[in-house]
């Protein structure tokens, strides 16, 4: 097992990592003292893979567990997905000291954490990542949202979760996609603040898509420490550190928004966002051609997208406009001066974020 620190000024908590681990974590949630009743928020399927031994294990050590199925998809990051699950709860919620349980991906944590913070003004919840992506980034640092038409996270809060325990032999369970949209998180990690880290996963990138379970534990507790420390620093982005995370982000996020929510999972349109990244740092004389095609080819050989298909550019951009990222007419985009740093910079010329969109339009 190993543990990092958030380190917070309020509430800092531990991220836990191993490897067929599940059936420990009641020992893990014991020293936090949030009483015996404990309600996991999962859908269907990973309640049958994963959660089913998770309720076991609770109910072993004395804690009373109520389980709720959320649909699967980006689709359950909505408003009408978040007042039923309220309206669940409180029907379970009746003399009870009651804490809150994410186990699955990213959508799932985004969506019972918003639903932590703003039932009853915030109860405690823990984030049990099971995808690939969700353990290295989504499922630490307290940002919790649902979606709108407009776009992606457009509704949130910052409330961090008591505790993250992640086990790694989940990420078994996973389909090659699940790991290809996890390894893209994991790149830009690489690109923002570790250049050892990309050439770790430049020279695995085999072992990581064949769900090697030694080198995806090396790359989840990486991605985690660096994650962990950048919270730390910056913990609701008031400083301009935290900002480093959305590396690919503005342009992904308005992807993700155009297609729906449907036409790519989060992992592949930041891929494509990083691509886009990528090509405006160059223009702008930042990055070098050779990073620029070490980042490309890192993304291809990890078998993400390369182009955008079956969204349209004015779409993009106008999405784009309704990005947190983007305050009071002005425009802010992480771009990278080479693998392993980048800087935020504000008022990028719209001709060169076009070009860079269009670039990458199929």
């Amino acid at each position: 097992m190993k543990r990092i620190k958030v380190l917070l000024r309020e509430q800092s908590y531990d991220i836990v990592i191993g490897h067929d681990v599940l059936a420990d974590f009641p020992k893990y949630l014991k020293p936090l003292g949030l009483g015996k009743d404990a309600v996991m928020v999962t859908h269907a399927r990973i309640e049958r893979v994963h959660g089913v031994k998770l309720a076991a294990a609770l109910k072993k050590a004395g804690y009373a567990v109520k389980i709720v199925n959320v649909p699967e998809g980006e689709a359950s990051k909505s408003a009408a997905q978040a007042l039923r699950l309220i309206e669940q709860i409180a029907s379970h919620d009746v003399d009870r000291k009651i804490f809150i349980i994410a186990l699955g991906g990213g959508v799932i944590g985004d969506l019972t954490g918003f639903v932590a913070a703003t039932y009853k003004r915030g109860v405690p919840y823990i984030q049990v990542p099971t995808t690939l992506l969700a353990q290295i980034d989504s499922a630490i640092g307290g940002k919790t949202a649902i979606d709108l038409k407009y776009g992606k996270n457009l509704v949130g809060a910052f409330y961090q979760p008591r505790l993250v325990y992640a086990d790694t032999k989940v990420l078994k369970t996973l389909t090659r996609r699940q790991i290809q949209n996890g390894l893209a998180e994991a790149v830009k990690y690489g690109v923002i603040d570790d250049a050892s880290l990309f050439a770790l996963i430049e020279r695995q990138r085999k072992s990581l898509l064949a769900a090697d379970s030694k080198v995806l534990a090396t790359i989840v507790h990486r991605c985690a420490r660096i994650k962990a420390r950048v919270v730390g620093a910056d913990e609701k982005e008031t400083k301009g550190l935290r900002t480093i995370l959305n590396f690919g982000h503005t342009v992904g996020h308005a992807i993700e928004a155009a297609g729906r929510f449907g036409q790519y999972q989060h992992g592949e349109a930041v891929a494509l966002g990083m691509r886009a990244a990528a090509d405006i740092s160059m223009a702008m004389g930042m990055l070098s051609e050779k990073d620029g095609r070490r980042i490309n080819a890192l993304l291809s050989d990890l078998g993400l997208p390369e182009k955008i298909q079956r969204v349209q550019v004015r779409d993009i951009m106008s999405l784009m406009r309704h990005d947190k990222k983007f305050t009071a007419g002005k425009n802010r985009f992480v771009l990278a001066s080479k693998i392993g740093r980048v800087k935020v910079v504000e008022n990028i010329p719209l001709d060169l974020i076009s070009a860079a969109v269009n670039k990458r339009i199929n």
